[in-house]
C-alpha cells in the first residue's frame, strides 16, 4: 500500500519548485491532492503535466495572504474532495536586502506570504483535520531560519517564527490526533536559484558537506515521511534537510 493512500492533501505554492516536486511525490503516494497557488498560469498548465493523475489532483487559484479566500479554498476542498487530512505549507518568497536597504514594502511582502499565510492556512483547514481526528500540518522553514542569513531580515524572521509557530500548534493540536511539523531545507536548486552567480553557488556548494545544492525532491520526500504513519510520534520538530550545511 502507497504511504499516503486515501489521503487528501493541500500543498501551498504548488505550482513550481520544491511545491510541483512535493505534488507530483504526494500523487506517487496515493493522495488526493489541491494545489493553491496565486500563479494561475502555472497552475493551469499543470493539469497537462499528470495525465495519469486525472481526478486526483486540482488546481486553486488562492491569495495565501487573504484569510476570507483560504477559508472559501478550505471549504471548497472540502467539498470536492470530502475530507481534508494533510496541509503543506510550502509557499514562499524571498525580497533580500541588507537592513539599511531594505524597504518597508520588501518587508511587508515577505511577512505577508512566509508569516501570516502560514497563519491563515493552517487557521483555516484546521477545523477539517479536528473534525476527522487525524491530520499533519507540515510547514517549510529554513535553515537560515536556525542560523540566519546575511541580508534576509524579513525571510529568517518569518521562517523562526515558523518554527516556534509549529511547536506551539504540536501542543495545541497533539490531543486532537493531529502533529505539527516543520522541514528546514537548506540550499535547494530551484528558480529562485538561478539568478545567483555561478561563483556564488560554488561557496555555497563548497560550504555543503556533500559539496552540492539540494534538489526539489529531497525536500519534497521529507514532507511525505511526515505526512505519513511512519512519522506518527515525531511532533513539534523541526527537520533540517541541507546536506550537513548546518553542522
Amino acid at each position: 500500500m502507497k504511504r499516503l493512500e486515501n489521503k487528501i492533501a493541500i500543498i501551498t505554492g504548488g505550482a513550481s519548485g520544491i511545491g510541483k516536486a512535493t505534488v507530483q511525490k504526494f500523487l506517487e503516494e496515493g493522495a488526493q491532492v489541491a494545489i493553491w497557488d496565486i500563479d494561475a498560469r502555472r497552475g493551469a498548465a499543470l493539469m497537462s503535466e499528470w495525465p495519469q493523475f486525472e481526478g486526483k489532483v486540482r488546481f486553486y487559484e488562492v491569495d495565501t495572504t487573504n484569510l476570507q479566500a483560504v477559508e472559501d479554498a478550505a471549504a471548497r476542498v472540502n467539498t470536492d474532495f470530502g475530507g481534508i487530512h494533510i496541509l503543506v505549507n510550502n509557499a514562499g518568497i524571498t525580497r533580500d536586502a541588507s537592513l539599511k536597504k531594505m524597504t518597508t514594502e520588501q518587508w511587508d511582502q515577505v511577512i505577508a506570504v512566509n508569516l501570516t499565510g502560514v497563519f491563515n492556512c493552517t487557521k483555516a483547514v484546521y477545523p477539517y483535520l479536528e473534525s476527522g481526528g487525524w491530520g499533519r500540518i507540515i510547514s517549510a522553514a529554513s535553515v537560515v531560519g536556525l542560523y540566519g542569513n546575511f541580508g534576509q531580515t524579513n525571510y529568517v524572521a518569518t521562517k523562526a517564527a515558523v518554527i516556534g509557530m509549529t511547536k506551539v500548534w504540536a501542543r495545541e493540536f497533539g490531543r486532537r490526533g493531529i502533529t505539527a511539523n516543520a522541514v528546514a531545507p537548506g540550499f535547494i536548486h530551484t528558480e529562485m536559484m538561478d539568478t545567483i552567480p555561478e561563483n556564488v553557488l560554488d561557496g555555497i556548494r563548497e560550504k555543503t558537506p556533500l559539496q552540492r545544492l539540494g534538489r526539489p525532491e529531497e525536500i519534497a520526500s521529507a514532507y511525505v515521511f511526515l505526512a505519513s504513519d511512519e512519522a506518527s510520534f515525531i511532533n513539534g520538530t523541526t527537520i533540517s534537510v541541507d546536506g550537513g550545511v548546518t553542522v
